[in-house]
């Protein structure tokens, strides 16, 4: 038996078409899931539910001029994030200068950045989005199917008043904008290696190397350096501008009075009562800058560490673990002090050798 459309016509056959899924988008709930995302409730009658919130602002025009607005400043934003990104790869740091001008670049692409973010969802807030204020009595914390209903339909019509799904302009820029502040801790990971391995056990001191003064820049002769308690901070010669360098290989000369050096410093490494030291202060690193002549102890101005001076720079007071590593020192055909090598062990904090 068929079946006619009233006039004694079969009905046309049309070919089976399957219908194309609703569109979703990114940020709000799948259609089939948006009536049931907390428990779905049918509607009471043909009549639906009056909405709590507005679906649109009430004035159009300054809605558009207020999207076109934030679109900026999301664009602004994404630009400034990858200028952060492109500073900090591409922007050198080996000197002070560079250091400058690499800080001013990160510091002000980076809030910039989150400047435009910040304007951007401000004025979507204050101009796109209604100004109503919900408010719920306190309840059970195992709410009732209606209620979790009731929170669903809100849920849609929130995201249908926050214009989100409604003005693709402003959600692809603020993904775009979003993206390179999202990236950018990925580029800073690379900071965290490679691993320091032995680098940290040894520094630029060898046999033969000068000692200079920090500020003149002159080598020295243990004649120059005759009065006994004095101290003078020498570097290594040739690695003046190096400050990677001088960062481990700074170090202290103090001269001495016959027989007052003593074990454990090795007389064989010093010259004519002029024993070196690391500058670097086993503790954290601080500069040993201060020297008590009537006591001979070296001090950190950081955390206080002290060292005796004459007894191998052995800690008598302080937070740091050993002593100051002594460097070997003689002079060469000329008559100025030189190393005998670098240091035996290795230079600042203690948690440096277990690098």
């Amino acid at each position: 038996m068929s079946e006619t459309n009233g006039h004694g016509e079969l009905p046309d056959e049309t070919p089976d078409e399957t219908p194309a899924g609703p569109h979703r988008v990114i940020g709000t709930p799948p259609p089939a899931e948006a009536r049931t995302l907390l428990g779905g409730r049918e509607p009471d009658g043909d009549r639906p539910a009056p909405r709590e919130l507005p679906a649109d602002p009430a004035d159009l025009r300054k809605a558009k001029v207020a999207e076109r607005l934030v679109a900026a400043c999301f664009i602004v934003a994404m630009l400034a994030g990858i200028g952060f990104i492109a500073a900090y790869i591409g922007l050198e740091v080996h000197s002070v200068d560079a250091v400058l001008r690499s800080n001013l670049a990160l510091g002000t692409s980076l809030s910039v950045a989150f400047l435009g973010l910040a304007f951007g969802a401000t004025i979507w807030v204050r101009h796109l989005m209604p100004e109503v204020e919900i408010t719920e009595a306190r309840k059970p914390l195992a709410s009732p199917a209606e209620d979790r209903a009731a929170f669903a339909e809100t849920f849609t019509e929130g995201a249908d008043a926050s214009q989100f799904a409604k003005r693709p302009l402003l959600r692809r820029t603020l993904i775009a904008a979003t993206l390179p502040i999202a990236v950018a801790p990925i580029v800073l990971l690379r900071d965290m290696g490679p691993l320091p391995g032995t680098s940290l056990r040894h520094t630029v001191w060898r046999k033969g190397l000068r000692l200079v003064e920090d500020v003149s820049n002159t080598p020295i002769r243990p004649a120059d350096f005759s009065s006994p308690g004095g101290m003078i901070t020498v570097i290594p010669e040739g690695y003046q501008d190096d400050d990677d360098a001088l960062a481990k290989a700074a170090t202290i000369i103090i001269k001495f009075a016959p027989g007052e050096l003593q074990h454990p410093t090795v007389l064989n490494w010093t010259v004519d009562g002029i024993v070196a030291y690391s500058k670097i202060c086993t503790h954290v690193g601080c500069p040993v800058s201060l020297y008590e002549q009537t006591t001979h102890h070296i001090l950190c101005p950081c955390h206080q560490s002290t060292f005796n001076a004459p007894k191998g720079a052995q800690v008598i007071f302080g937070p740091a673990a050993r002593p100051l590593p002594q460097l070997p020192i003689t002079t060469d055909a000329e008559g100025y002090l030189v190393a005998q090598s670098d240091f035996h062990e290795p230079v600042g904090p203690s948690f440096w050798e277990r690098g």
